[in-house]
């Protein structure tokens, strides 16, 4: 993982990843709250992270960025000599009004120029979007450039404002296309009338359908359309979630057979609190072409040791709630039940870090779910799986010793839904990185989060009112994550870079 922490820890900005023809991820990432340079951070695995030689800085004074840059993405060359950035620039004279998108380019991916001709950088017009003389809000967003390629022309999506509607419903998707003289707006690819801004669009095909992401300020989660063709119309299904709540600033990432999808993700759910860049997940869709996250197939490659349930610690009671039992009905299967009331049964994991995947069944009515990091007396991380209504929560739930007349903590984290089986069983898999969390259900993400709130304790089950059991269970021991912070020495990370590409060969 990778939190670019510096004098605050929540500095991290926008990110955009592009992988090399070596296998090389190339993260590239905002600075707040300055937007003064774009840092560019290496990884071979997509999970530790190196800092080399920041990209870009601000203009000159005078120049069309001499104030902030913005959202950057970055692409190979049309023309196939090198590689280009597009990016957001804004201008000290315009004080913030306006935002332009213009270019860098370069041969290595380290070493970048600014580049800027055909009509470079461009900002919102009129007929499509707002304008210097419409701006009801006095700013202009334009913002966030992506280039797609579709049938050997390029077009770029941008962050934009439509040029009529409700003020705080004019976000849309904004396109334009490179034609000789430069790049001509289009009208909007998508304009939803639903939000105030469409942030960081990206669009992408899988099988046939193109599907637009964008990250929406109003509830900081990530969504998405579909069309059978790029240029629409897109539309959305009945849940367009793709990355929960926290999650922001999602983009796609081609790796191989694998689309990835990277994000920062708010810690505490505060924007000015500590961001940190998760793991990636994958993408997939359903049979009726709906997008699902996967977990990252990278992980099976961290395995150290796998443990089967039958050589795991038996799960004890730590509540003494009497009315809850406990029986081990063969060497792969738990039963946990209790009549009355809350019991949690917790065993000692077999490291700090790991993914512990099985089969969860309940039977009748009551409540189940996981625990993680719990102590004596129950403080923990607690993961509820409702499987009447299909809804998973990721909560903290203790004892709060700062305060005497409010002595507890409970705080859900994150929410999501999944769909219920008939069985009312699912297939779960708990992945535990460092603070990060993620939790599959089915094989589909439905909760991918970090909170720094408890790091040490126990793992198992909690049971209320029901009987329920836990069967072919294991858990994989991974290695705790490396984390990575900004070099002073760029040149010293040039070198490793260098070297990190000569022992990871294509």
């Amino acid at each position: 993982m990778y939190s670019g922490s510096g004098f605050s820890n929540w500095e991290i900005g926008d990110v955009d990843v592009f992988i090399d023809e070596k296998g090389m991820h190339h993260l590239f990432h905002l600075i707040i709250p300055n937007h003064d340079y774009i840092a560019h951070a290496v990884s071979k695995d997509g999970l530790s992270w190196k800092r080399v030689k920041n990209a870009l800085f601000v203009g000159d004074p005078g120049e069309w960025d001499d104030d902030m840059l913005w959202t950057m993405h970055v692409s190979k060359r049309s023309d196939k000599k090198g590689y280009e950035m597009y990016y957001t620039g804004l201008k000290r004279q315009d004080k913030g009004i306006e935002q332009k998108v213009g270019r860098a380019v370069s041969a290595d991916l380290i070493h970048w120029e600014k580049e800027n001709f055909e009509g470079l950088p461009f900002k919102s017009e009129a007929p499509h979007y707002e304008s210097f003389s419409n701006n009801p809000r006095e700013w202009i967003s334009f913002r966030d450039p992506f280039k797609y390629t579709y049938e050997g022309e390029d077009y770029l999506l941008i962050c934009a404002r439509s040029a009529s509607g409700p003020i705080y419903r004019r976000g849309c998707i904004g396109v334009a296309k490179r034609e000789k003289e430069g790049f001509v707006l289009q009208k909007p690819l998508h304009f939803p009338y639903v939000y105030d801004d469409v942030e960081c669009p990206c669009v992408i095909e899988i099988k046939g359908t193109h599907y637009l992401l964008g990250s929406i300020r109003e509830d900081v989660k990530v969504r998405y359309w579909s069309a059978p063709e790029f240029k629409g119309e897109y539309c959305a299904f009945h849940n367009n979630v793709l990355l929960p709540q926290g999650n922001y600033a999602a983009r796609v990432v081609k790796d191989g057979a694998h689309f990835l999808v990277y994000n920062f993700y708010f810690a505490d759910g505060n924007v000015n609190t500590h961001r940190v860049i998760p793991p990636p997940k994958e993408l997939d869709i359903d049979k009726s072409g709906r997008l699902l996250l996967k977990s990252y197939y990278y992980w099976e490659k961290l395995y150290q040791k796998t443990i089967l349930q039958k050589d795991l610690p038996q799960p004890l009671p730590i509540l003494g709630n009497p009315t809850a039992d406990f029986v081990q009905e063969n060497e792969n299967k738990w039963r946990f039940g209790c009549r009355s009331g809350y019991e949690i049964y917790c065993f000692e994991k077999p490291s700090m870090d790991f993914v512990w995947e099985g089969t969860l069944a309940v039977e009748g009515m009551g409540k189940t779910g996981f625990v993680i990091e719990c102590d004596k007396e129950g403080t923990a991380y607690y993961i509820s799986i409702d499987f009447v209504n299909g809804f998973v929560q990721f909560r903290a739930w203790g004892f709060n010793e700062k305060d005497v007349k409010n002595n507890f903590i409970f705080e859900n984290i994150q929410t999501n839904q999944f769909e219920i089986q008939d069985n009312k069983q699912i297939y779960f898999k708990i992945i535990r990185y460092g603070n990060y969390y993620e939790l599959s259900i089915n094989d589909v993400v439905k909760l991918t989060l970090l909170d720094f709130r408890y790091n040490e304790g126990k793992i198992g089950i909690y049971v209320c009112s029901a009987v329920i059991s836990v069967s072919d269970s294991k858990i994989h021991v991974i290695p705790e994550p490396e984390n990575e912070y900004a070099a002073s020495d760029p040149e010293k990370y040039s070198k490793d870079y260098s070297r990190m590409v000569q022992i990871n060969p294509s």
